[in-house]
């Protein structure tokens, strides 16, 4: 599966998105792509939906640290949308979550996910330990790549274009045939 086959919406975490991005730099430059508003806990996932709605091919989910949560959230509603897989890169661990968006996040949902996904992660995400996204990705049935030592896998953290994601994301639209 190509890229061009499929409407790409992409999922940043809540707040302000930095041009140096890896998500705001991607969503740029890629023909199919589109950017959901990742305002808060409550219209982040409606904003998914109504994304996936208008969608003219099937589509892909792209997400990142809260924008991980927030699909998750969204996934339900999308079992008879044409969501061909997800993903799902640095999400937030329970405790980390709690302490975000004034503590407005709802538990994160552990139903596995209806679409193929890939969870990557880092071995030294502030915000997540290497054990907790290994269990995250069980739950959700998702496949687990390990980012090494990434940090946050944001532009903070050195990875404002992330070829190596670009990779990781080309290895997985292989796997969805």
């Amino acid at each position: 599966m190509r890229v061009s086959d499929l409407d790409l919406i992409f999922i940043p975490e809540t707040g302000p998105v930095s041009p140096d991005h890896w998500i705001a730099r991607w969503s740029a430059k890629l023909s199919t792509a589109r950017l959901v508003a990742a305002l808060d806990p409550i219209s982040t996932p409606a904003g998914i939906i109504a994304a996936a709605q208008l969608a003219e091919r099937p589509t892909l989910l792209i997400a990142h640290s809260t924008g991980v949560i927030a699909a998750a959230l969204a996934a339900e509603a999308l079992k008879g949308a044409d969501v061909r897989g997800a993903f799902l890169v640095a999400p937030p661990a329970v405790e980390t979550l709690a302490t975000l968006d004034d503590g407005l996040w709802p538990e994160i949902p552990r139903a596995r996910l209806p679409w193929p996904s890939v969870l990557v992660a880092s071995r030294t995400d502030p915000w997540s330990s290497h054990r907790q996204s290994l269990a995250l990705a069980s739950d959700w049935g998702a496949d687990f790549t390990d980012a090494g030592e990434s940090g946050r896998i944001d532009a903070e953290s050195g990875h404002g274009p992330w070829p190596d994601g670009l990779l990781k994301l080309g290895a997985f639209l292989k796997r969805l045939g």
